[in-house]
C-alpha cells in the first residue's frame, strides 16, 4: 500500500494505492485477502501484504458479523462418513430450481471442502466426532446431509478468525470509509472515492481516494431497503455505485424471506421451530391473545408438524403453501401483522395450543418427521424452553445477550427480508462484466431461484478463493499507475465535491430518514414475498421519480454526518429502482410464483380461504410458476436515461461442465497455466 496526495481546488487529499483493493470486511472479503497474501507470498513476491488492502465502512458492521440463526449453517459437500457425495450432485442441487449457472455451481462444490478445511485450520470450531468425522445434517432444499455449523455465530466466527489471519499477514485494513463513487476509465474501475468518517469536519469532508488495478467487491446485500428485514442495521451494500460503474446485475428478482424476530433481528429457524413453541397473536398493545394458526390447519398434530418443518424449511417457499404445508405459517403471520394490524409472538414456555375439540399437544401423537426427530435427539421434555435448552443452549444465550429472556417473555416475530439470491454477474473465477473487478459474497448473483440453507457462506468463501487465484496467476502483482489516472480522478472528485455542496445547500425539506422510509415501505409492500404486476408497475414509476427527485433537489442535511447519510439514500434509492425494474421485467415475461415469492393474479389459484387480500377483499390467488423461465436469467444494466433508468436482457444458464481428462493432461494444463484462462 502506497500513500500519496492528489490536489483538488488548491487543497490536497490523501490517496492510497495498491495492486488489489477489497471493498468489504466480512467473511468473503477477509478470506479473499488471506488467500491473496498467501498466494503472492508463496510466489516469492516481495511484500505481498503491501500490495493489497481492505476498505470497509465499519468493521463491526455487516451481515457476516451481526446476523445468524439458531445454528447458522455452513453448506458444503458431504463429510458424514456413511453418506457419499460428488461435486456434480452438489451442482445439480444448486441448479435444480433454475436461473443458476452450472459452472459456478460445480466450482462451489469442488472447492467447498478446500475452503471448509481452510476455516477449520483458521480456528472456526466446526464440530467433529471422536474419529474426526465432520458429521452433517439436512437443511432447506438439501437432499443430502451436507450442512454443518459452529453455532448461531458461525459467520461471525469465520470473519473474526479470517481477520486475525489477514492481520498476521500484514494486510492493511481501512476502517470507517464510506464509498461514494467508483471511478471508471478504459472500461474498468480505476479508483474509488470515499469519505473518511474520522475527518468529516475537514474542509473537503474527509474525501479520500483509493487506486488499484484489481478490485474485489464484497460489501454484502441491500438489506436496509426493506421495512421488515432481518439484515443487521446499517447493511447498506454497494449496489447503487456498482450499477453506475457499469456492472451487470442478474437475478435481482430473487430474494429470501422468512420468519424472524424484530426487536433483535435474528432468524427463528432450526431448533427455534423444531422445539415446537406456541405461536399466538395479540392486538397492538399486547392484549387479546389469539391462537390464529388454528384457522389454517385441521388438528393440533398437523399444526405442530408444520411448525416443526419451519425449522429446516425456513425460507418462505411459494411451492410449500397449498395442501396446508409449512409456508402457510408465513402467510398466516403476514395476515395477522400486515392485514389485521396485530402482533405475532413465539412463546417457548408453552406448547402449541389448538382449538376446542382438537385435544392437547402431545409429542407421542405428532406425525411425520417431528416425533422421530425429537425422540432421536432426546428432546421430549414437557416445555419448548426445556427442549431448546437440551438441544441448543446457545440459541437461548444469543437472545439473552441482546436483552431478551426466552425463559420469561415471548419473542415477537414477522416475515422479513433475509438474503438476496441475485446480485452481479460473474464468471467461473467470480470476475464481473468489467475486467479486473471481482464480485464475491452476497453481492455475487450466483444462487439462482433457490439455494440450500448455508450455501451462501460456502459461496462467499469459494468466491474469495477463486478471485484471489485468478488475480495471483493471471494478472500482474505490480502497483498501479497512479499518475496516468490523475486526470480522470480529479474530474470525478470535482463531481463528488459538487454533489456534496449541492446536498449541503439543498432547500429540500425531505430528510434522509423520510426518503428511506419511502423506499422501505415501497419494497416491503410491492417487492417482498407477495407481488402483483399492477402494484409493481406503479411502484417502479414512483421509485424512478424518487431517484430523479433526489438527484434534482437533494435532501435536507444539516450536518456532515447527514450529508453522508443523504449520499447513502441516493445509492439505495437507485438499488431499489433496479430491483423493481427487474421484477417488472420478469412479470412482463409471464413469470409466476417461484422461489421465495408469490405472484398474485385474479386468475390464479386461491391460497387458503382464511387468507384475504386487503386490496380485493377476496382470498389471495396466486399464479403458478412458469417453469420455462428457469432457463432464462434476467440481466439488468444501468442506462441512466429512459423511462426506467435501466435496460434488461436474457441469457441462458451455463450448463454444469462434464469434462473428463486424464491426470497427465490436467497436470500439463496446470503447469502451463491454461487452467487460469477465462
Amino acid at each position: 500500500m502506497k500513500k500519496g496526495r492528489i490536489k483538488l481546488n488548491g487543497s490536497e487529499l490523501p490517496l492510497f494505492s495498491a495492486n488489489t483493493i477489497i471493498v468489504g470486511a466480512g467473511a468473503a472479503g477477509m478470506n479473499a485477502g488471506v488467500h491473496l497474501a498467501e498466494f503472492w507470498g508463496g510466489k516469492g513476491i516481495p511484500d505481498p501484504a503491501g500490495r493489497l488492502a481492505v476498505v470497509t465502512r465499519g468493521l463491526p458492521l455487516g451481515a457476516s458479523r451481526m446476523s445468524g440463526s439458531d445454528k447458522q449453517t455452513y453448506y458444503k459437500m458431504g463429510t458424514s462418513p456413511t453418506t457419499p457425495d460428488t461435486a456434480v450432485e452438489f451442482a445439480r442441487t444448486l441448479t435444480a430450481a433454475g436461473c443458476c449457472h452450472g459452472d459456478t455451481a460445480l466450482v462451489e462444490g469442488l472447492c467447498s471442502l478446500r475452503e471448509f478445511h481452510h476455516l477449520v485450520q483458521a480456528g472456526v470450531p466446526f464440530p467433529h466426532d471422536a474419529a474426526g468425522a465432520f458429521v452433517g445434517y439436512k437443511t432447506d432444499h438439501d437432499p443430502a446431509e451436507r450442512a454443518t455449523s459452529a453455532g448461531p455465530k458461525t459467520s461471525r466466527l469465520m470473519t473474526e478468525c479470517l481477520q486475525r489471519q489477514a492481520e498476521r499477514h500484514g494486510v492493511k485494513i481501512f476502517d470507517g470509509f464510506e464509498p461514494v463513487e467508483l471511478v471508471t476509465a478504459g472500461g474498468r474501475i480505476a479508483a474509488m472515492i470515499c469519505i473518511d468518517r474520522a475527518r468529516l469536519d475537514e474542509a473537503l469532508g474527509g474525501l479520500t481516494v483509493f487506486v488499484a488495478d484489481n478490485w474485489i467487491l464484497a460489501a454484502g446485500g441491500p438489506g436496509e431497503i426493506y421495512a421488515r428485514t432481518v439484515y443487521p442495521p446499517g447493511q447498506i451494500g454497494l449496489h447503487g455505485l456498482t450499477f453506475r460503474a457499469g456492472l451487470v446485475g442478474v437475478n435481482l428478482t430473487e430474494s429470501q424471506y422468512g420468519l424472524a424476530s424484530t426487536k433483535f433481528r435474528w432468524n427463528v429457524s432450526g431448533t427455534y421451530m423444531q422445539v415446537l413453541p406456541r405461536i399466538f397473536s395479540t392486538d397492538p398493545g399486547g392484549s387479546d391473545e389469539r391462537e390464529f394458526l388454528t384457522e389454517y390447519f385441521q388438528s393440533t398434530a398437523e399444526m405442530a408438524g408444520n411448525i416443526f418443518l419451519k425449522g429446516y424449511q425456513w425460507p418462505f417457499d411459494a411451492q410449500r403453501i397449498s395442501g396446508r404445508q409449512s409456508s402457510l405459517i408465513d402467510m398466516a403471520v403476514h395476515q395477522e401483522t400486515v392485514v389485521r394490524g396485530r402482533r405475532v409472538w413465539m412463546d417457548f414456555l408453552h406448547n402449541p395450543a389448538g382449538r376446542d375439540g382438537w385435544g392437547k399437544f402431545k409429542i407421542a401423537e405428532l406425525i411425520g418427521e417431528a416425533r422421530g426427530y425429537l425422540e432421536k435427539t432426546g428432546a421430549t421434555q414437557p416445555a419448548p424452553i426445556q427442549r431448546l435448552e437440551h438441544m441448543n443452549r446457545p440459541a437461548i444465550d444469543i437472545y439473552a445477550e441482546n436483552g431478551i429472556d426466552l425463559r420469561r417473555e415471548p419473542l415477537e416475530i414477522a416475515v422479513c427480508a433475509q438474503h438476496h439470491n441475485g446480485g452481479f454477474a460473474v464468471n467461473k473465477w467470480w470476475e464481473s462484466s468489467l475486467p479486473h473487478t471481482f464480485v464475491i459474497g452476497e453481492m455475487a448473483g450466483t444462487h439462482g431461484v433457490k439455494r440450500p440453507g448455508g450455501s451462501a457462506l460456502n459461496a462467499g468463501q469459494v468466491g474469495g478463493l477463486r478471485a484471489a487465484q485468478y488475480i495471483a496467476n493471471a494478472y500482474s502483482s505490480e502497483q498501479p499507475d497512479v499518475d496516468g489516472r490523475r486526470g480522470e480522478i480529479r474530474k470525478a472528485l470535482q463531481a463528488v465535491r459538487d454533489r456534496l455542496e449541492g446536498i449541503a445547500e439543498s432547500k429540500s425539506e425531505t430528510t434522509p430518514e423520510a426518503a428511506m422510509a419511502e423506499v422501505r415501505t415501497r419494497m416491503t409492500r410491492h417487492a417482498a414475498h407477495l407481488r402483483c404486476r399492477r402494484g409493481v408497475e406503479k411502484a417502479l414509476a414512483e421509485a424512478v421519480e424518487q431517484c430523479r427527485r433526489l438527484e434534482r433537489e437533494g435532501l435536507k442535511a444539516e450536518s456532515p454526518g447527514e450529508v453522508v447519510q443523504a449520499l447513502q439514500v441516493q445509492q439505495q434509492c437507485l438499488t431499489h429502482a433496479a430491483m423493481l425494474f427487474a421484477i417488472r421485467e420478469m412479470l412482463a415475461r409471464g413469470a409466476g410464483s417461484r422461489g421465495s415469492h408469490c405472484v398474485l393474479s385474479d386468475d390464479g389459484e386461491p391460497m387458503h380461504p382464511a387468507l384475504i387480500d386487503p386490496d380485493t377483499g377476496k382470498p389471495y390467488c396466486v399464479k403458478a410458476e412458469n417453469e420455462s423461465l428457469r432457463d432464462h436469467i434476467l440481466t439488468v444494466r444501468y442506462s441512466g436515461d429512459g423511462e426506467c433508468l435501466f435496460a434488461s436482457a436474457d441469457e441462458r444458464p451455463r450448463p454444469v461442465p462434464r469434462r473428463e481428462v486424464a491426470f497427465e493432461t490436467a497436470w500439463r494444463e496446470f503447469r502451463e497455466g491454461k487452467v487460469f484462462e477465462p
